[in-house]
């Protein structure tokens, strides 16, 4: 049997420039359905992996869902590597970041767009754009956020949405703390945001069937999930600075 799935991945000449051609139109575009086929192509792969040497069903989390985050993981630490995100549209996501970080620690509760727009200067269409853009390109994951510290030791959202007794003992105090602070963020979340990241990272949907849902389209599921993962990384920086 293992023989068998090694030999499924062992790649020819055809399927090699197939896959340097999908990892090199996503590069360009950031397409997620080139993004989506990615993951489906080495999700058997990864999941043996995982499965044989990493998964521990103590946690209480479902295969699937611990499966689907690690393949996600390699994926967008792949992408990073890759670091094809143009300057410009880097800076302006950490502005954003920095602009959402102040704000909801001054208001207390989820900024507006509108009010997003404003403490950057933007108007509606601008920031709009600016979302678009940023959404499109640079690659924001939870799992950004969700760490005690050492990327061997990642904790996924499903881990605690599912499993909240499921954790590793080391760090116990500071990792059950963490997993107060997000789970309480995401609580706090305006509820389309709240529910793109359960179905995303939870349920394992991609952004199309997520749109389907929602009858939203793609791109605008997107830029639901950036402004999540934005907002999670301003709360958990204000919570570490000792701002609540």
């Amino acid at each position: 049997m293992d023989a068998q799935l090694l030999r499924t991945f062992e790649t020819d000449q055809g399927s090699a420039e197939r896959e340097k051609c999908m990892w090199e139109t996503y590069r360009q575009g950031g397409e997620r359905a080139i993004r989506d086929r990615l993951v489906e192509q080495y999700a058997p792969l990864v999941k043996y992996v995982a499965g044989k040497e990493k998964f521990d069903p103590e946690k209480h989390v479902k295969f699937k869902t611990y499966a689907v985050t690690r393949i996600r993981g390699a994926m967008y630490d792949h992408l990073r590597e890759m670091d094809w995100v143009p300057r410009s549209v880097r800076q302006k996501a950490k502005e954003l970041e920095q602009a959402v970080m102040l704000l909801e620690a001054r208001l207390g509760r989820p900024a507006s767009d509108i009010e997003i727009a404003g403490s950057m200067g933007l108007g509606e269409e601008e920031f709009s754009k600016l979302m678009s853009k940023i959404s499109s390109t640079v690659i924001m994951s939870l799992n950004d956020i969700w760490s005690s510290g050492d990327n061997a030791d990642r904790m996924c959202v499903g881990e605690s949405i599912e499993a909240p007794r499921g954790f590793n003992p080391d760090s116990r105090v500071e990792k059950e703390e963490m997993r107060r602070v997000i789970k309480q963020a995401i609580n706090e979340l305006p509820e389309k945001e709240k529910k793109v990241l359960v179905l995303y990272y939870y349920e394992n949907l991609t952004l199309r069937e997520i749109g389907h849902i929602l009858e939203v389209t793609e791109s605008r599921v997107s830029q639901l999930h950036t402004k999540s993962i934005i907002r999670l990384k301003a709360k958990l920086t204000n919570y570490r600075k000792g701002i609540f």
